[in-house]
């Protein structure tokens, strides 16, 4: 944790009634900073309220997969800024050809549709494996792990 997340999630300690939040960790969605920001965004103004990821990558990160009111993680913008203290509060896996409209919308993207979430994160997952993982994925048939969280704090 640098200066700029310790602080910010000492100030979170300092107006929270939880008692003993775990941290989990400091990251950003997207792959570009831009992304990142509006991402971000779409978060704080509550739009955003799910996220998915390819549960291929967990495995060759070796990363434990996700769990629901597991700890608190802060979500970054796409300078590195602190915004939010967010919670996990769903964590179910299904394919790729599965993902449903309601978990579409909740991801806050786009036009809220499943056509567009499919279009935007087939085009994202298969560059990130072929430029960062050098490796080629069914991406249809991938398992995909959903999440959905709230913002404890902002």
């Amino acid at each position: 944790m640098n200066k700029k997340e310790a602080a910010f999630w000492q100030k979170f300690l300092s107006q929270t009634t939880i008692k003993n939040p775990q941290f989990g960790k400091a990251w950003s969605f997207g792959g570009t900073n831009e992304l990142a920001d509006e991402l971000a965004k779409l978060v704080l103004n509550s739009t955003k309220t799910a996220t998915a990821s390819a549960k291929v990558e967990y495995e060759w990160e070796n990363e434990v997969l996700p769990k629901a009111k597991h700890h608190y993680d802060m979500l970054l913008d796409g300078s590195g800024n602190p915004v939010a203290v967010l919670m996990t509060t769903k964590v179910y896996m299904t394919k790729f050809c599965e993902v449903t409209p309601e978990h579409a919308y909740k991801e806050g993207e786009g036009d809220l549709s499943l056509k567009y979430w499919k279009q935007v994160h087939y085009d994202f997952w298969q560059t990130l494996f072929k430029d960062i993982y050098n490796k080629e994925v069914d991406i249809i048939d991938m398992e995909v792990v959903c999440e959905e969280f709230e913002v404890i704090y902002k």
